[in-house]
């Protein structure tokens, strides 16, 4: 959700599209795990606590950039004490295990099908606090002591109608230095290999993941609105093909061969559980 609000800062029918369609796939991904939660207590099985502390420093590496004051911020903000947030990790651990079940009559991957697999999203496990950008950016403050009558909504306007020009060719340099209201205005708004970690998640989420050369924004934080244009970005490193990461890829390629299978497992599931749900 606060990525979505960055995103878009007036909301509007774009962000209303992405948030219900979001919300609709939590709601039945929330019916599926209580399922297979279910089933879990069926079968007596459990999540060794070790596993759960392990994913939980994952999560805040590759969410958080590796900052745990943020992770704990976050916690706070949604009402969420560690304990809980441990239970919630070991709930997901509990259905990837359940999912992994249902896949394991699939034919062995072939040493090809690992390696592709591997190839496609070995982006996703590299280590993100090693990620680096170099970016122009150009920052409207929600409210400019230099212009009385500016208000967060003429502020906005004018951080689209700068987003605009950039887009149709005008020079970001320039632009910054006339409009930009921070320390790196005078050089064109360019800010040179930063460290991720330096960034606000939701931020780095959004620019990261921005092709380099396109202009993205404008973005709204606590301050005011952001146009960004990502110049190099240099990723961090991605783990090798080990063992622990070569199991993980090859239960991924038997879900994918066996995809048609867990659907018709879940759908069976559905139609004969009682799940009640409320506003």
């Amino acid at each position: 959700y606060a990525q979505l609000v960055t995103q878009f800062p007036r909301r509007g029918p774009q962000f209303e599209a992405k948030f219900n369609e979001a919300k609709a796939k939590i709601l039945e991904e929330l019916v599926d795990r209580q399922i297979i939660l279910e089933e879990f207590k069926t079968i007596g099985a459990f999540i060794k606590p070790n596993l759960v502390d392990d994913e939980i420093k994952r999560q805040m590496r590759e969410l958080y950039n590796g900052d745990e004051t943020k992770f704990r911020e976050e916690l706070k903000r949604s009402r969420l004490t560690m304990d809980g947030y441990r239970e919630m990790t070991r709930e997901k651990m509990v259905v990837s295990a359940m999912r992994a079940q249902q896949f394991s009559d699939a034919p062995p991957p072939l040493p090809n099908e690992i390696q592709n697999e591997y190839n496609d999203i070995k982006s996703t496990l590299r280590d993100v606090t090693k990620d680096v950008i170099t970016f122009q950016k150009i920052f409207i403050p929600a409210s400019d002591p230099q212009n009385p009558v500016a208000t967060p909504d003429t502020q906005l306007a004018l951080a689209e109608d700068l987003a605009k020009q950039l887009a149709d060719g005008k020079d970001f340099s320039e632009l910054a230095k006339s409009y930009s209201r921070d320390a790196y205005a005078e050089n064109g708004g360019l800010q040179e290999n930063v460290p991720r970690v330096d960034l606000s998640p939701e931020f780095a989420s959004i620019i990261f993941e921005a092709p380099v050369g396109k202009i993205v924004g404008p973005l709204l934080d606590r301050q005011g609105f952001t146009i960004v244009k990502p110049i190099k970005i240099d990723f961090g490193p991605a783990p090798a093909l080990d063992s622990k990461v070569r199991e993980m890829v090859e239960e991924r390629v038997r879900r994918k061969k066996t995809s048609q299978q867990y659907d018709r497992w879940i759908e069976s599931k559905r139609k004969r559980a009682m799940i009640d749900i409320r506003d």
